[in-house]
This record gives structure tokens, C-alpha cells and sequence, in this order.
């Protein structure tokens, strides 16, 4: 099931794994990965974990997400969440290939990206672009399919605070109306099937509000690919 991963780390020159300092290794070793990577399984509409044999958890039977799927590759814990911080927060944008092979390695991602028109980073407000230097979900973006990747189609049109501290009523009025399609590009997106890439997932809110801006100009959302989801809903 890690076989994705390893392929996509082959070339590297080793080092020392980041979470076990093991040496000589990849980025994170295959001891490492069989430990913490393994796949486990998720509500197929909003990845939250769900008991074996169970598709779709009781929330999304309700409150169907606006996309058709969703695949996590991790849990939103040790050792991805500090490695992630590193990545985003800390000025390492090396780590975008790593995490992007992890990523193609979870159940139904390849599948998802293949049949997709489009692979669509979530966008970063100019302001937190300005803080951090980059955007995470582009540089995965591109790292699961360059070709395919569009940083131009979806706009973030208001920059809104922090989520950390909100609930999920919060964080969904938070970031209502703050994505929209590109104007210019909004006719030829028409029936193309997209897929949505971030980095974290942890109620969905900020997803949920850029599928919605693009079903509203037309565009089918096939799927939400995401590297880690928080393990509780929020």
C-alpha cells in the first residue's frame, strides 16, 4: 500500500528520517511509514475515520458535502502535524514532494486525480501569502500533477482569521463568500471536473466554501484531496 511513497522518494539522496533520525534514510524512513502511514477507513464524502465495513459517516448521510469524495492520506496527529508545521510554518517547502507521494499512496487518490480535468490548490489570501512565502496546497498541487494543476481557477476575495479557535457553525459564517471562480475563465470551466487539494481538513469549512463557489459557476467537484484530517469532527 506504501509502495506510491517509496517510488516517489526514489532519486532522493538519503538522510536522516525526520521523525525516528534514523540514518542514512529518505525524508521519512520505510520503518516510519509502515508505522504511521498506514491507511485506515474514512467516511468516503468528509475522510473522518469510521469503523470497518461503515462508507459514509451519520453527519454526511444528513448533510451531504458539496464534492463527490474525500481522501485524507494521514490523521492530523504525531508525527504528520509537527512535519506539516515545519512544511507551512517554517519556511520548508521541500517537504511538498514528500507529502504529495504519501498522498497518491492513500485509497482513491490516483483514481481521483486521473479522471480529474483539473486539480485545484485551495488559495491563500494575499495577506497570509505575504506571511508565509508560498502556498502549501499549490506546491502540492503540483507535485501530484503538474499538468493538471490551476492556481488561477479559484480566488480567495476576503481574507478571514485565523479558524484555530472556532467552532464549526464559527468556522463555516467565517469563511462564507471568501472564494469565487476567476471571471475570465468562469464559461470554459463549465462541466470540468475538478479536484480540490489542501493541506489540513479539519471541519471542512474552508473546503466546503470553495466547492460551493465552484458548483455555483458550473463546475462539477469530483473530490477533496487532503493530506491530513483531524481525527475528531470540529
Amino acid at each position: 500500500m506504501l509502495r506510491h511513497l517509496f517510488d516517489g522518494l526514489a532519486g532522493k539522496l538519503p538522510g536522516q528520517c525526520a521523525v525516528c533520525r534514523a540514518w542514512p534514510a529518505q525524508p521519512v524512513c520505510e520503518s516510519c511509514l509502515a508505522r504511521f502511514g498506514q491507511p485506515q477507513p474514512r467516511c468516503c464524502r468528509c475522510a473522518l475515520p469510521v469503523p470497518a465495513g461503515v462508507a459514509e459517516c451519520g453527519r454526511c448521510l444528513r448533510e451531504p458535502p458539496p464534492f463527490g469524495a474525500c481522501h485524507a492520506a494521514v490523521g492530523y496527529g504525531y508525527p504528520w502535524s509537527a512535519l506539516i508545521t515545519q512544511f507551512k510554518f517554517h519556511g520548508q517547502p521541500g517537504w511538498a514532494r514528500t507529502f504529495a507521494a504519501l498522498m497518491r499512496g492513500a485509497p482513491g487518490v490516483q483514481a481521483a486525480i486521473g479522471q480529474a480535468d483539473l486539480v485545484v490548490p485551495m488559495p491563500l489570501s494575499r495577506e497570509r501569502l505575504a506571511e508565509r512565502g508560498f502556498n502549501q496546497a499549490l506546491l502540492l498541487a503540483r507535485a501530484l500533477d503538474e499538468r493538471k494543476a490551476r492556481p488561477d481557477v479559484l480566488l480567495r476575495i476576503r481574507h478571514t482569521p485565523a479558524q484555530t479557535a472556532l467552532d464549526r457553525r464559527a468556522r463555516l459564517a467565517n469563511v462564507a463568500g471568501a472564494f469565487a471562480v476567476e471571471p475570465s475563465l468562469a464559461a470554459g470551466l463549465r462541466a470540468r471536473r475538478v479536484v480540490l487539494v489542501d493541506d489540513v481538513m479539519t471541519s471542512g469549512a474552508s473546503l466546503f466554501g470553495a466547492a460551493t463557489a465552484l458548483r455555483r459557476a458550473g463546475v462539477a467537484v469530483a473530490a477533496a484531496v487532503v493530506l491530513a484530517r483531524t481525527d475528531l469532527p470540529a
